[in-house]
């Protein structure tokens, strides 16, 4: 622990400190419960998009469950082209928010391709959208994750460190400047009982 200073002006430094890290601390608290809180969200908010999204393969007739399944196909026959996302802030960190996607759907001969293939062009594009929904979700939680991270390291350094180093310090201080005052009492009295008029005192008491 650095050497502090065992001087008036340190303590008023040191309570000042103090002060501030208990201003702060209920503050970093309550970002923390609220960071805690959006990353609850979004995990809900990702789960329902997977539940979505199995619910629309679980809907598709046999054949077509199959196709839409099939990661090859899948992608041979529709390709994200774009990901349109908006910008928001959850308690200061800035997070991207799904906004819709753009495909591009390979050309398909009418005359050489099943009848169920626009069907299956349909389906497939609403996946990918979902999937591509959950991947912005998960950058949020990392986002958010990231922030909280730093956030309960602030709260912990607050906590642990900062405010017990404080308290710590001002004890010391406190005693440090108690033991001065006492000294110089009594080296003021002993001054005092080596004055003349002292001296003078104690002759004519003899």
């Amino acid at each position: 622990m650095a050497r502090i200073k065992l001087t008036k002006t340190e303590l008023k430094a040191q309570t000042d400190a103090l002060k501030r890290f208990r201003r702060f601390l209920p503050m970093l608290q309550l970002k923390k419960q609220q960071l805690q809180a959006e990353i609850a969200g979004i995990v809900a908010k990702a789960d329902a998009v997977t539940a979505r999204e199995r619910a629309v393969r679980d809907a598709l007739d046999s054949w077509v469950g199959l196709f839409a399944t099939d990661e090859d196909l899948l992608s041979g026959l529709v390709r994200v082209k774009r990901v349109n996302t908006s910008s928001a802030n959850i308690a200061g960190v800035p997070i991207p928010v799904f906004d819709s996607v753009e495909t591009d759907v390979k050309e398909i001969d009418c005359w050489s391709t099943p009848p169920w293939v626009d069907d299956a062009v349909k389906t497939a594009t609403e996946i990918l959208s979902l999937q591509c929904e959950r991947a912005v979700l998960e950058k949020q939680r990392e986002l958010v994750t990231a922030e909280l991270a730093a956030t309960s390291q602030r709260v912990n350094l607050f906590e642990k460190v900062k405010i017990p180093a404080c308290k710590e310090n001002i004890r010391v201080i406190k005693i440090a400047i108690g033991d001065e005052q006492t000294a110089a009492v009594t080296r003021g009295k002993i001054a005092k009982s080596r004055t003349p008029e002292a001296a003078d005192g104690e002759g004519a008491a003899a």
